[in-house]
């Protein structure tokens, strides 16, 4: 438990957090985006997928537990990263002499991610925590993206997101130890196209919606 506390109180211990947890959002947003899909199929697809959600009961309670604690260990360990790199050095958190120069995403990792989570809350504000009382997901979701604003302001999320996402996921697989020259640029490909993916599929969703409000 020392050995525990000690590695993960490290500068090291705290990006392999930021990378597990990162890796893990990343698995989190396939599965959201897989789900969010069924609004292509209407208004009946996409609630009955909402409703077999929550018959899962304590099982999505617990993983949001999960993702509540994968996102304090992650805005954490990065705050403190990056204040800690800010007092030790000119170059900001973001800068990575041996990933290969630096990018927009290496940049603006720091404020890219704090655009997300503020975006986080508006979004749980706006759908989990939003009143159902005689409505439905599909409705709540389908009013929200009547409004242009709503649209222009989740498009421009999820272009922070796939930036931020663009660094962040091949930098977590590097910090874990797979910067090797036969796999980064595999690795690094592959992190491109799932940002492109994440910022596409989400991005495209409340655009779908306003074209046919």
């Amino acid at each position: 438990m020392n050995w525990f506390t000690q590695t993960f109180a490290s500068s090291i211990g705290k990006k392999w957090l930021m990378a597990i947890t990162g890796l893990g959002f990343c698995g989190f947003l396939t599965t959201h985006l897989a789900g969010n899909l069924f609004i292509y199929g209407g208004r009946d697809a996409f609630n009955s997928y909402a409703e077999h959600l929550h018959s899962l009961g304590p099982l999505v309670t617990l993983f949001e537990l999960g993702l509540f604690t994968f996102a304090v260990l992650h805005v954490g360990s990065g705050l403190i990263l990056f204040y800690q790199n800010f007092r030790s050095r000119p170059n900001r958190y973001a800068a990575n002499s041996s990933g290969g120069g630096r990018t927009i995403g290496s940049r603006t990792m720091p404020y890219t991610g704090l655009l997300i989570l503020v975006f986080v809350i508006f979004h749980l504000s706006n759908f989990t925590l939003a009143d159902k009382t005689g409505t439905t997901i599909y409705e709540i979701v389908s009013r929200t993206f009547a409004n242009p604003v709503n649209v222009l302001l989740y498009v421009l999320a999820m272009a922070v997101a796939a930036i931020h996402v663009s660094h962040g996921f091949w930098s977590a697989f590097q910090t874990l130890g797979a910067n090797h020259p036969k796999y980064m640029p595999f690795i690094r490909g592959a992190g491109i196209v799932f940002s492109l993916v994440v910022g596409l599929g989400f991005g495209l969703l409340p655009i779908y919606l306003l074209s046919i409000a």
